[in-house]
């Protein structure tokens, strides 16, 4: 039996659970509930405190571990608030909603030397525990490939999606079968059925450096209830099936042999694996019992959780941007970012681009090579900027903005997001996208209106307004910004409007002006040497 220290914060759909296990392991003290009705549930309880306020738990010296089983978007901040109480946590999944976020509680844990365990039950599912041990001894030889389905019908959650809810189980394990080792790519893609814009079915595809691959399949909105994963490797094959009745972890002989070059399928036994019967939550809540009085790291800890974090943020990233692929946690080595910038996970910045001074670049973004972000720049979430971009001093790019290739925007620039803002009126659905094409300038002080695009190696004067699409090479200044010439893709100004071919006098590259369907400007093939 253990001193009654625990604290558990949530008693509903997940939260009696834990509390029951603390209960036989003689270690509660608290029920914390804000709702009367599940404290009263606990009412025979005669040696269990009942507390509606999570501050008196907080206050309460005789309380040494805090258990927060709470809605997902309560995670950061009541961890956050038990840690600077001097509390150890026993938080579920997921560690928090933003990787800066799960960041700040992994490194607050580490300097007050307080337990962080996180919620991910399957790291101490006996049956993930024998097939970490058949993967380690090398059993099924190299690991090819991992597959996991979870799936069931509801139950139907509206502040968090499928991926956050379901995946961040299978990750945790798919991560740990291999050494904890980070994908460099992920891809999610995804549909909503039952509420706008929440996620209920996901499919995400994780590549990592060793050549693996896994995809992750989870739903709520399913015909029947599936918890289950493949293990590929080059020698054998294993299944751990959780909501089999039985052998839930088995061990195929299957594996391919190469005659004449061509892969034959050689198909043998499946052999059930033999693993302790023990309840995965019971031997998690006696882990953070454990390492409370040891002062140990927990086998879930925080670091093992921010690795999830970091994958999950990734795939909502991608999830929310049509499937891209992203880096997961892209450390960056290959740019660089001043030390006053914040780079917000999950982004990918391509090699040697610098980004400067209380610079802000929130998750999501897709910034490609050779960029440049000077001093006060913001980056709204998933913005996309080709390569060799120049963004100068002051200049806010929010969500919906795209940059192509070779894009320079001049200081202090402004990009709208909706065409009539008001201060208490939100219409962030009515953010409208902005498409700045290849080798566009946009000139300092510079206004685009929101929901136009700006054409190939177009030229915006400085101080214009722009309200309108603006052609392929044309000049255009003023308020409202109206056309007057055409510009080379070298940026020198060609010769008068109305001509019906124009040699740009520095490069010596031609255009001819369209008039089909607008005034429009088109290179010719030939360059012309003007050296001669």
């Amino acid at each position: 039996m253990h001193e009654r220290t625990i604290a558990v914060v949530g008693s509903g759909y997940w939260g009696k659970n834990i509390v029951r296990n603390f209960i036989e392991l003689g270690a509660l003290r608290t029920v914390c509930d804000s709702n009367p009705i599940a404290l009263n549930q606990f009412a025979t309880l005669h040696d269990v405190k009942r507390e509606p306020d999570y501050a008196e738990v907080l206050r309460d010296d005789a309380v040494s571990g805090v258990v927060l089983a709470v809605p997902a978007r309560l995670h950061y901040p009541m961890a956050l608030a038990a840690l600077d109480a001097g509390k150890d946590v026993f938080v579920e999944k997921p560690l928090a909603l933003t990787v800066r976020d799960g960041t700040e509680l992994v490194e607050k844990a580490t300097s007050r030397g307080r337990v962080l365990l996180v919620g991910h039950l399957l790291e101490y599912h006996p049956a993930l525990l024998a097939l970490k041990q058949l993967v380690s001894t090398g059993e099924l030889g190299k690991i090819r490939y991992l597959h996991s389905n979870r799936l069931n019908l509801g139950k139907f959650r509206t502040e968090e999606n499928i991926l956050w809810s379901f995946a961040p189980h299978d990750i945790a394990a798919i991560l740990g079968l291999l050494g904890n080792e980070l994908p460099v790519q992920v891809s999610a893609h995804g549909g909503s059925y039952l509420s706008a814009g929440v996620a209920d079915v996901t499919m995400s595809t994780l590549t990592f450096a060793s050549e693996a691959r896994a995809h992750i399949f989870v739903s709520w909105l399913h015909p029947f209830k599936e918890q289950r994963l493949v293990v590929v490797g080059d020698q054998k094959m294993a299944e751990f099936a959780d909501t089999d009745p039985s052998d839930k972890l088995k061990v195929y002989d299957h594996h391919v042999q190469w005659v004449d070059r061509i892969p034959m399928p050689i198909r043998g036994e499946a052999r059930p694996i033999a693993y302790s019967s023990e309840e995965p939550l019971r031997l998690e809540c006696q882990d953070f019992l454990n390492c409370i009085k040891d002062r140990a790291r927990p086998r879930a800890d925080g670091e093992q959780a921010l690795r999830v974090l970091k994958v999950l943020a990734a795939c909502q990233a991608s999830l929310q941007n049509g499937g891209i692929v992203v880096s997961p946690g892209q450390s960056g080595k290959e740019c660089f970012a001043h030390e006053t910038a914040i780079v917000e996970q999950p982004v990918s910045i391509g090699k040697n681009t610098k980004i400067w001074h209380f610079t802000h670049v929130m998750p999501g973004c897709i910034i490609g090579k050779d960029c440049v972000l000077g001093q006060n720049v913001f980056l709204g979430p998933n913005v996309h900027m080709g390569d060799n971009v120049k963004v100068e001093n002051n200049v806010s790019l929010f969500n919906g903005v795209t940059l192509e290739d070779d894009v320079f925007c001049g200081p202090s620039c402004v990009f709208t997001n909706v065409i009539n803002p008001r201060s208490h009126v939100s219409r962030k659905h009515e953010f409208r996208p902005t498409l700045v094409k290849r080798g566009a300038t946009i000139g300092a002080n510079a206004v685009i209106v929101c929901g136009h695009t700006i054409g190939r190696y177009a030229f915006i004067g400085a101080g214009s307004v722009v309200t309108h699409d603006v052609a392929d090479h044309a000049l255009v200044y003023g308020n409202p910004a109206r056309q007057e010439g055409w510009m080379c893709q070298c940026g020198v100004k060609l010769g008068r409007q109305n001509d019906a071919t124009l040699c740009c006098p520095e490069c010596g590259l031609h255009y001819s002006v369209s008039e089909s369907s607008g005034s429009t400007l088109n290179p010719e093939e030939d360059i012309v040497d003007t050296t001669h």
